[in-house]
């Protein structure tokens, strides 16, 4: 053999050597777990959620007088029989985030035990407060004080301030604490279930295996069904209603009225927006826009406290704060037992059917995605850390928001001879542009800002309703960018119907309708967290092992059908470093 065959064959063999060494490529975590969805409820899951809702859209369209004459004695049913099922169900729930926080399962890491944040905190934090209420502050920060200022019940009122204080604590309530912890149950039982069991991001994975055997196939296509109607009528409702306030937005510093062309192209722009995002995905997208939410929310209420009544802001912040802790517990239990003692003839005359309960059912309806998209993002979150992050924290942004937002609201109202509450009178989106027309110096800057921050936050929360929704309908396969694009653009269809031709009040027919579905549906979370806490309390060494398992992404590790058709994972003899 000659030098330079022996030079060749050393060039060679290294680079042989090398290529059969590389690894095989790693898996993506966590490992799919699951049960594989017959073909027929896979057709059932995609075919009868669009033949019903255009079933209800036509109805609604036809008929409004009467579906709206329908939905209003629907929703004078559940106030009058059920309010006590949902102030006992919001208040289960805040226990239970007390439970998963303050006990040992809070330091189970979602995703196992070496799994790492997907996004920083202030990426994190921006990106649920925005999928979950930004758009409704926007809304009420203004509208519920103003509207409540002169009668509400339980808190005292205070000398000289009639029952402004209690509004604005109410405010408090509606959307701080509870409303976050009736998000947080539902966002830690999908997230435990997808991110450490390896199930899909359905509330069909995260409920069905409490039940008999027998039962979870036809209960599964059912609640899954709920989900995706629920998703989707109220993303298209909510499109429509943050139409209306963004034109509003227009008209308080440009003059320009609201027409249905003015609807059509705000829907489009809206659409087109998140369709850019949906393409770009999570961390490009949502999470750039979620933070520019936050940074223009911050500019929006430090503007009003500098340029406001200070000091007045200041002082009745300090109040409510006081009064919030030392009335929370009675107003989390206030059902207005004096009302059952004959039947409810409508529910506008509860104080509950106005206020509570109309809110946590908006809440519950809107559970499947703002849930769903929470979950998501959360991977690499210990559960007591997700708690706190989807509890607390955005409670005292609520707070501090309407605490100055809603006080200035009182504050100018009193100032200008009942101006802002007149103009929520007539049109309750105009309220906080009907608030800041009354700031000095920067009043028209701020009537900007928070135009924009309404289209911002509702593309947000339609950004992460798409993602939620194309989990229900395509898991436990993946969705592409396409297939979101035709998502947002089905839903923006759906609302520009809705607004084109039946108006507002057909709008508001269908949203009342979607939120008394929250009803049935609230069955259904109840009994996914009880399948929650089932699964944690039973936690032990084999599921440990397998939560490690499940996101370890050592291609060693292979899948095995069970007779289920779920999958299991059949690890090699000699597992060594596989062992985490």
């Amino acid at each position: 053999m000659s030098r330079n065959d022996i030079d060749q064959r050393d060039n060679r063999e290294p680079l042989t050597t090398a290529k059969n060494d590389l690894p095989p490529p790693a898996v993506e975590v966590p490992r799919f777990m699951g049960r594989n969805i017959p073909p027929l409820d896979r057709l059932l899951i995609r075919l009868i959620p669009p033949t019903l809702i255009i079933g209800v859209l036509v109805w609604v369209l036809l008929q409004p007088a009467a579906a709206a004459e329908t939905i209003s004695q629907l929703r004078t049913f559940v106030t009058g029989r059920f309010t006590w099922l949902f102030i006992l169900y919001s208040v289960f729930t805040v226990a239970v985030c007390i439970w998963l926080s303050t006990s040992k399962v809070g330091r189970i890491r979602l995703g196992g035990p070496k799994a790492k944040p997907e996004h920083s905190k202030f990426a994190w934090y921006s990106m649920l407060f925005a999928c979950g209420q930004g758009i409704g502050l926007i809304f009420w920060s203004v509208a519920e004080p103003i509207m409540l200022r002169d009668e509400n019940p339980v808190i005292p009122a205070a000398d000289g301030q009639g029952a402004a204080e209690g509004a604005i604590v109410w405010t408090y309530f509606h959307w701080g604490l509870t409303a976050w912890a009736m998000y947080c149950a539902v966002a830690v039982c999908l997230a435990y279930s997808h991110h450490n069991l390896g199930k899909t991001l359905t509330f069909r994975e995260a409920t069905v295996d409490i039940l008999p055997r027998w039962s979870q196939r036809g209960a599964g296509v059912i609640v899954e069904l709920l989900a995706i109607i629920a998703t989707v009528l109220g993303l298209a409702t909510s499109f429509g209603f943050a139409a209306l306030q963004f034109t509003s937005g227009l008209a308080s510093f440009t003059g320009l009225s609201s027409t249905p062309m003015i609807w059509l192209m705000v829907i489009a722009i809206f659409a087109g927006i998140t369709c850019i995002s949906a393409i770009v995905g999570i961390s490009k997208g949502m999470a750039r826009i979620s933070s520019l939410n936050s940074i223009l929310s911050i500019v929006l209420v430090a503007g009003v406290l500098i340029f406001g009544p200070t000091l007045y802001i200041i002082s009745m912040i300090s109040q409510t704060f006081g009064s919030f802790m030392a009335n929370f517990v009675n107003m989390s239990l206030w059902t207005d037992a004096g009302i059952t003692a004959n039947p409810l003839a409508s529910w506008q005359d509860s104080w509950n059917g106005w206020w509570t309960v109309f809110i946590w059912c908006w809440v519950i309806a809107f559970s499947p995605f703002v849930a769903g998209f929470i979950a998501r993002i959360s991977r690499g979150r210990t559960i007591r850390e997700f708690v706190l992050g989807v509890t607390v924290i955005p409670t005292l942004i609520v707070m501090i928001w309407v605490g100055v937002i809603g006080a200035s609201a009182i504050y100018y109202d009193d100032q200008t001879n009942r101006a802002v509450s007149n103009a929520v009178g007539e049109d309750t989106s105009a309220g906080l542009f009907a608030m800041l027309e009354h700031l000095p110096w920067v009043g028209t800057i701020l009537m900007v800002v928070a135009t924009i921050l309404v289209a911002t936050y509702y593309v947000t929360s339609l950004d992460s309703g798409i993602y939620a929704l194309s989990e229900f309908v395509s898991a436990p396969h993946k969705s592409g960018p396409v297939f979101r694009v035709v998502l947002v653009l089905s839903i923006g269809t759906v609302a520009t119907v809705l607004l084109t031709l039946g108006g507002t009040a057909v709008v508001d027919t269908v949203q009342t309708g979607t939120i008394i579905g929250a009803f049935p549906f609230s069955f259904v979370i109840i009994l996914m967290i009880i399948n929650l806490i089932r699964r944690l309390i039973k936690r032990d060494k084999a599921i440990k092992q397998l939560e490690k398992d499940i996101n370890n992404p050592d291609p060693s590790l292979t899948f095995v059908p069970d007779p289920d058709g779920t999958q299991a994972l059949r690890a090699p003899q000699d597992r060594g470093s596989t062992e985490q």
